[in-house]
This record gives structure tokens, C-alpha cells and sequence, in this order.
């Protein structure tokens, strides 16, 4: 029988903080371990801590940043912090597989794959599977993956950190790396269901992709420079879309790009504007593609997170028994001291169904019909159920 289990613990000292959270999910036929904590922590102490209170657990996971949400509230802000959400079931089998970047990122994924089948000792494909990477090429990660097993459908979101400098870390089967990807296969155990979405409103600002340097560089919309055209649609001035700026002038109006079903709309971060007039973006784009302006207030990026949640809900075919909330750093920063308000929407729509949220610099998740898609700027909410 498949049962939850969430930890957690604001004790500064890291192998403290590492075992008060491990003691409030040990239980029999432990399987699997998501951990997030802060970056401030001597990650590797957290972890070893963990691991000696959990032993033989595949403990697995990312820094989040500033914080974590379970059916406690949210912790982090000023404090460290760690959360942990541990899954029990004898009929459930987990393998992992973690590597630091190194060469080919797709051919890496490649390995990734190979090795969480080789731990959980399977030659099929699991019945679904989670991902953790930096935020860097996420895609190539995940196209190697599929290489070896398919399509099948994801979730997880990218490291993350308290102030965007790199100083996140990702960790799995004793490895930890700031650069690189994390994997772990399941299968059989609950059935899983993902809800991905911006919860971003359309407007009637579009463009096709003219230019793009790279892959996450966008140059030109329409042959207009890029940050020139998106100052147009909003009338912002010069300085609101150069360098840092524009990425908090667009956590409420970024950039999305439809699936060929139209079903879902990938949220496209605007990470920085360039001299050129170019926009550093947090995911891979494609020319002769149209982009289309988005637009949210702060009161329903709150308010999105309880309705997600209960339109996740609305899509399990069974009883939910957990979940795992995958919510952007960015609409976090957005929110800013409002957090709370997001706790509670959270709260209020899980009701008795444990589950832990973090924050990450980029989501992962998949529609019906539609392939597995990374994004920025979104909600990746998991549900298990029976």
C-alpha cells in the first residue's frame, strides 16, 4: 500500500537540519526521497545526514529557491531549510540515474537513462519518470532520455538558488553537481497525472521569430530587435527591457509559444535584454515560430496556484494520495511577501493529501497528446493517486 511522508526542518546546522527532517518520513519499504533545501546549506552535510537516517533510500533532488511549502506552510525566507517527501510502497520500483554536465548533453542523457534503468535492475520503460537538471539545456537532457526509453510522460524543474549567481546544486545517489541532470524511473506504485500551465492570459500581441542567435537567444520578432518590439507592445521605455531589468518586467507578461494542438502554451522567460536589442530567453526557441505576449497580475499568480491545483485534481481518474508542486522561482519573486498566500491556496485546495511545492528556474511537465515540454514562468503540478 502506497503511503506518503513529509519531513522538514529550519535548523541552521546542516546534519541537524538533514536528520530532523529524515526522522519525520521513516517508515517501511521507503523508496524514494525528494529533498529541496536551501543553497545557504553545506548541501552535502544535508545530505549524508539524510542517507544515514535513510539508509538504502535513493535520495534525490535540487536547492530550491528561498523556500518550500508543504501542508505546514512555507518555510525558508530568511532561514534555511529543507523538505523532504518520501513515497513507501512494497510494489513500487525506483532507479536513478545523475551525472555532472560533461560533453554532449543529449549523449549525457543517453547515460542517465542506461544507469536509472541499470539500478532498479529493469530493461523496460518506466511507467513515468522524474528529472531535476541545471538551468542550461534541459531539453538535451531530456532528449537523450528519451532516446533510451521513449515517450514517456515527466515532471521536476531545474536547481535553483536564492539570487540567480549559479550557487544552486543538484544531488542524487551520492553524487552532487551545480551542473548536470538527475533522473529517477518508477514503476508500478500509484499512477501519476501532471498538470503544466503558465495560467498566463493570451493578448493580441504576436510576432514570428525572424532571428535567434543560439538557441536561447531571441534577436528579432517580425525583423523588429527583440526588446524594441516587446517595449512597443507594452509602451515601456529603453531601460524597463536592458540588461537585468527585463526579466522582472516580464514575470508578469512574458513570452509563450503554442504546441502544434494548441493545447499548451510554453511560457518563454525573457532573462535579460542585450545592446543589440536581443533577449537572452530561458528555454530553447525556433525560428519562423510565433511568440505571443502573456499577461497575469500578481493577485492571479496567487490565485492560479489553488486553481491549478484543483484542476489537477479534476483530472485524476482516482483518489489522489500526493502531491508534487513544481512552482517557477520567478512567479515567486513576483509574489514576493505574499508567499503566504500562496500556502494557503495551496493548502485549502489539497486538503488532507500531503504534498511539498518548490521554487525552480525552470519547469517541466507534458499535456495529452502533446510531448514532454520544458518551460519558465510555470506551475508543473503532480498528482499520485490509486
Amino acid at each position: 500500500m502506497f503511503k506518503p511522508y513529509i519531513g522538514t526542518s529550519t535548523n541552521q546546522d546542516p546534519k541537524a537540519a538533514g536528520k530532523e527532517a529524515a526522522a519525520q518520513v521513516k517508515a517501511a519499504d521507503l523508496k524514494a526521497a525528494f529533498v529541496y533545501m536551501s543553497c545557504d546549506y553545506k548541501v552535502p552535510e544535508v545530505i549524508a545526514a539524510i542517507g544515514e537516517e535513510l539508509p538504502g533510500v535513493p535520495v534525490f533532488g535540487n536547492t530550491s529557491f528561498t523556500g518550500v511549502i508543504t501542508q505546514g506552510g512555507y518555510i525558508g525566507g530568511d532561514k534555511p531549510f529543507v523538505g523532504i517527501l518520501a513515497f513507501s510502497d512494497p510494489g513500487l520500483v525506483v532507479g536513478v540515474g545523475a551525472a555532472a554536465k560533461d560533453g554532449d548533453s543529449i549523449k549525457k542523457g543517453e547515460v542517465i537513462a542506461q544507469e536509472a534503468l541499470q539500478a532498479a535492475g529493469k530493461t523496460d520503460a518506466p511507467d513515468y519518470f522524474y528529472m531535476a537538471a541545471s538551468p542550461a539545456e534541459e531539453e538535451k537532457y531530456l532528449e537523450g532520455i528519451t532516446n533510451v526509453i521513449g515517450r514517456k510522460p515527466f515532471f521536476g524543474g531545474s536547481a535553483a538558488d536564492n539570487s540567480i549567481e549559479g550557487k544552486w546544486l543538484l544531488y542524487a545517489d551520492g553524487k552532487n553537481f551545480a551542473d548536470g541532470c538527475v533522473a529517477v524511473f518508477f514503476w508500478g506504485g500509484p499512477k501519476m497525472a501532471n498538470l503544466f500551465t503558465g495560467a498566463y492570459r493570451e493578448t493580441n500581441d504576436f510576432g514570428v521569430i525572424t532571428k535567434i542567435g543560439g538557441e536561447r537567444q531571441l534577436m528579432e520578432i517580425d525583423g523588429v530587435p527583440a526588446t524594441e518590439k516587446y517595449a512597443q507592445w507594452r509602451g515601456l521605455d529603453k531601460e524597463a527591457v536592458s540588461g537585468g531589468n527585463l526579466l522582472a518586467t516580464t514575470i508578469t507578461s512574458p513570452l509563450g509559444v503554442k504546441d502544434r494542438l494548441g493545447k499548451l502554451i510554453a511560457i518563454r522567460h525573457p532573462m535579460g535584454g542585450n545592446e543589440d536589442g536581443s533577449m537572452n530567453i530561458g528555454n530553447v526557441l525556433s525560428e519562423k515560430t510565433v511568440v505571443i505576449r502573456m499577461e497575469a497580475t500578481v493577485d492571479e499568480l496567487i490565485s492560479s496556484t489553488g486553481d491549478t491545483l484543483k484542476g489537477l485534481i479534476a483530472k485524476i481518474p482516482g483518489k489522489p494520495v500526493a502531491f508534487h508542486l513544481v512552482h517557477c522561482g520567478g512567479r515567486r519573486a513576483g509574489i514576493g511577501d505574499r508567499i503566504g498566500e500562496v500556502a494557503e491556496q495551496l493548502k485549502a485546495a489539497a486538503g488532507e493529501v500531503p504534498f511539498i511545492c518548490e521554487f525552480t528556474f525552470g519547469e517541466y511537465g507534458f499535456e495529452r497528446d502533446g510531448e514532454n515540454t520544458c518551460g519558465g514562468l510555470m506551475l508543473s503540478f503532480t498528482g499520485f493517486y490509486e
